[in-house]
Order: C-alpha cells, then structure tokens, then sequence
C-alpha cells in the first residue's frame, strides 16, 4: 500500500479543504399562502408547487 514521502502539513491539508461547508438552506414564499417553503419543493402548509396542488398539506 502507498504511503506518502513526507507528512501533509495542517496548512496544506486545511486548503484543500476550503469548499466543503455547510450552506443554510433558501427559504421562499408560497404564492399560494404566502408562508416560507424551501425553494424548489412543495408548500408544507397549502400542498402547492408550481400552481398545482401535488400533496396534501400537513396538519398541525
């Protein structure tokens, strides 16, 4: 098995890793009910995507 030559420093290794991150997720406004939904996916509250009802809305 492979092994490396010398050791990979903290700094070297650290940039590597600069892309991964966690990113918040983007939130919208139903048209419909005008509550926030995710971006690209149904209403939780009305059910709606697009102008088409596509699930039914989740009871609280």
């Amino acid at each position: 098995m492979a092994h490396p030559k010398r050791k990979i420093s903290k700094t070297r290794r650290d940039k590597r890793r600069t892309h991964y991150k966690a990113v918040a997720p983007s939130f919208g406004t139903c048209p419909q009910c005008n509550e926030p939904k995710l971006n690209h996916a149904a209403c939780k509250s009305c059910g709606y995507y697009n102008g088409r009802r596509v699930i039914e809305p989740v009871e609280a």
